[in-house]
């Protein structure tokens, strides 16, 4: 899967520990903003039904693939499909001109690589479910190609080692589908998803802080809409990344915002990841879900993205910042009608 500022991928087994201690015979379940669909993945391949949301296209792209589609349904078509835009020539287009030339996020020929597949992805003609893979493959191989840090906010002065190497499709690694139902993807709003799950639990991994998803990773939500935006800056953002704004990522609004969205909630077991990085403290947090239970937390050391450990650096790619604290700390808050014995 992609590199992901807020990736769970560390963290799966506290939270799959987690979500079995609370649903031991299995259950319906649902992850609300499901970023790069970790979790949902691992919580379907565990035999639970799954419901995943977030309201950007790249990430319900992925969450089509990797919880709604169904491996024994797809995946002998979906092969075809690879195999068929792996042969398409290159062709350089906007994605070339945007993110090639007029940025360096991979090189022009991997650009018309990338142009080229994805034209021949909108011609044709595919369901929504074989689409999503294709648009995953797309996606995985365009990330492992990248000239980044993991941020696509800026790229680097010189080429990455790995940016030099050809772009090449690999098959998404899909789940079968599990006995407990059909599981789902949706682009919605939080909220609206939250009132309308009718199920056994929630996971909520909210954005925390400034930094929004959108802004730093809008090459993904470009590639996937594939709507030419207009752009601007060095980062060459997508001009909607101005207005397209959470209230997750503002101080004063976190607070209301995940307020609502937990009163909106109907099932009995919740779990809420948060990192002692975002505008409300553990605190804060434990206060705002006593009112639906019992609160247990669960405590996880983790290094900093390697942004953060890089340090701070100008346009022209000089150091000006100091690299500040190595680690911080995952929480997940386990929130239940009855107290829940789980290990750290």
């Amino acid at each position: 899967m992609i590199k992901y500022l807020g990736s769970k991928r560390a963290l799966l087994d506290p939270i799959a520990a987690a979500v079995r201690a609370l649903l031991p015979e299995g259950g319906h379940v649902c992850d609300l903003f499901s970023g790069t669909a970790r979790v949902g993945h691992a919580l379907k391949g565990a035999g639970f039904q799954v419901w995943s949301n977030d309201h950007n296209a790249y990430a319900h792209a992925l969450a089509t693939a990797y919880v709604q589609v169904d491996r024994d349904v797809w995946a002998d078509r979906a092969e075809a499909v690879l195999a068929d835009l792996s042969a398409t020539p290159p062709a350089a287009g906007w994605f070339t001109k945007a993110f090639c030339e007029d940025a360096r996020y991979f090189t022009p020929e991997n650009g018309a690589r990338i142009d080229a597949m994805r034209d021949r992805i909108e011609v044709m003609g595919l369901e929504p479910e074989l689409k999503a893979i294709a648009l995953v493959s797309l996606m995985e191989a365009a990330d492992r190609v990248d000239s980044t840090a993991g941020l696509q906010m800026a790229y680097m002065k010189s080429w990455a080692a790995r940016a030099l190497k050809p772009l090449e499709l690999r098959m998404p690694a899909l789940q079968p589908a599990v006995a407990a139902g059909p599981c789902r993807a949706t682009r919605a709003d939080a909220l609206e998803t939250a009132a309308a799950f009718d199920g056994d639990l929630v996971y909520l991994d909210p954005p925390y802080n400034q930094h929004s998803y959108l802004g730093n990773y809008h090459v993904w939500e470009s590639l996937i809409l594939w709507d030419r935006p207009e752009t601007y800056g060095i980062a060459n953002k997508r001009i909607d990344v101005k207005t397209r704004k959470s209230a997750f990522n503002s101080r004063p609004g976190i607070g209301p915002a995940l307020q609502a969205v937990i009163e909106a909630i109907r099932a009995p077991n919740l779990i809420v990841s948060f990192n002692d990085e975002g505008y409300l403290s553990r605190e804060q947090l434990v206060e705002m879900l006593s009112a639906r239970g019992h609160v247990q937390v669960v405590e996880i050391p983790r290094p900093r993205y390697v942004g953060a450990r890089i340090g701070i650096h100008n346009p022209k790619g000089e150091k000006v910042g100091a690299v500040g604290r190595l680690r911080n700390v995952e929480y997940l808050f386990v929130v239940t009608e009855r107290p829940a014995a789980l290990a750290a």
